[in-house]
């Protein structure tokens, strides 16, 4: 078994708008147990996160903004913060030691960078990271502060590492772009569902990168109801194609697992298969071109009992060369442990059964469509 590191601590579970909001934390804590109960994960791999200091967060963050989080989580200003700093907004809700709660999931990945160039792991997985719609100034999309965009900032100054960030969570990783768009030593590459239907909006082709960064952003914007093999394909695809174009010292994933056919706020119909895919493509690369070095985060992911713990799960197998667990049921213990908290038939089973949605009329054309895109996002490096 490679040298992984699971990064968790109890703090992350706080990162809490509402029990109503459709981010819940709580999947952290079902996934660390399916993998406990799975005897997938042991004591010696888990490691505590710390809470980000102020000056990590101004890596990425503006001052005046990190003080009207810190002022809006004691009660303070909330009334004028929404405009300004998109705190207080239906998407991003103030709550009670919300900067806190949120310093906490940035620190996981921090912690995750240091035990990868520092300490001698090849992976670490902070599933509690990912929140890859925070900007400079403004909270966005659930999302307060940008791990990612922090911790890449970080590993550049820390490490003067050349860094890969790849986004496969359904909505656009908008804020880890714009954060780097012009920065020729990051390269961001996001696959999503296209911004015509989704949130954020952004994502298109053509966004490319400015200045010194022109031509180190790349999207691919999926048609809605794209199935896991145009997924699949796409995907693998893109990330060959540009990590032999960029060269990076590290690779940083972002693995929201939104895409699902189950998610309730998505429109594309991947199954588990996908989620299998996804990791073994990226754990492969990153020995390929950077030495072993991937750093993993969490993200989206809504429908938290049927798809989150599964697909999170993998990504931890993925990482640690166990997939072959898969082939075994889903623990018993865990199915106990857990069913009635869920709303739903938990699944018995890893792989979901062909059958979970109806057949994709349109699934030729979407397939067609989805390979002209990935042939737009890679023309500049392929001619």
């Amino acid at each position: 078994m490679e040298e992984s590191a699971f990064i968790y601590s109890p703090e992350q579970l706080n990162y809490k708008f509402s029990n109503e909001h459709p981010f819940n934390q709580k999947r952290l804590i079902i996934t660390k147990d399916l993998l406990i109960k799975l005897n997938a994960l042991h004591s010696n791999q888990i490691f505590p996160a710390r809470m980000a200091t102020d000056e990590e967060l101004l890596l990425i963050h503006d001052k005046e903004y990190i003080e009207a989080v810190k002022a809006a989580s004691l009660g303070k200003g909330r009334s004028s913060f929404a405009m300004t700093y998109g705190i207080g907004t239906e998407d991003t809700p103030i709550f009670t030691h919300m900067h806190e709660a949120a310093a906490w999931l940035v620190g996981g990945t921090l912690t995750a960078a240091d035990l990868v160039f520092e300490h001698g792991y090849k992976h670490a997985l902070n599933l509690g990271g990912g929140l890859h719609h925070g900007f400079r100034g403004k909270a966005s999309g659930f999302c307060v502060y940008n791990d990612s965009s922090i911790a890449i900032q970080y590993i550049r100054n820390k490490y003067k590492a050349k860094v890969l960030y790849v986004d496969t969570d359904a909505h656009h990783g908008d804020g880890v772009q714009w954060a780097f768009y012009d920065d020729p030593n990051v390269c961001t590459f996001s696959i999503h569902e296209s911004g015509r239907f989704l949130f954020p909006g952004t994502g298109n082709v053509n966004e490319r990168g400015q200045g010194e960064g022109d031509g180190f952003s790349f999207n691919i914007p999926l048609e809605a109801f794209t199935e896991d093999d145009s997924f699949i394909d796409a995907y693998r695809t893109a990330f060959r194609e540009i990590i032999k174009y960029f060269q990076p010292d590290v690779i940083l994933t972002q693995n929201g697992a939104d895409s699902h056919y189950f998610d309730p706020l998505t429109h594309l119909c991947s199954t588990i298969r996908t989620y299998i895919e996804i990791p073994k493509i990226a754990h492969e690369l990153a020995h390929e071109y950077c030495e072993g070095r991937w750093i993993a985060v969490g993200g989206g992911g809504y429908d938290i009992w049927r798809v989150v713990p599964r697909a999170w799960g993998i990504l931890w197998l993925a990482m640690t060369n166990q997939l072959s667990l898969i082939n075994r049921p889903i623990p018993k213990g865990w199915l106990k442990q857990w069913e009635l908290d869920a709303n739903v038939s938990l699944p018995t089973q890893w792989l979901d059964t062909p059958s979970i949605y109806p057949e994709i009329s349109r699934k030729e054309i979407i397939n067609q469509k989805n390979k002209r895109t990935v042939q737009n996002a890679l023309k500049p490096i392929l001619g």
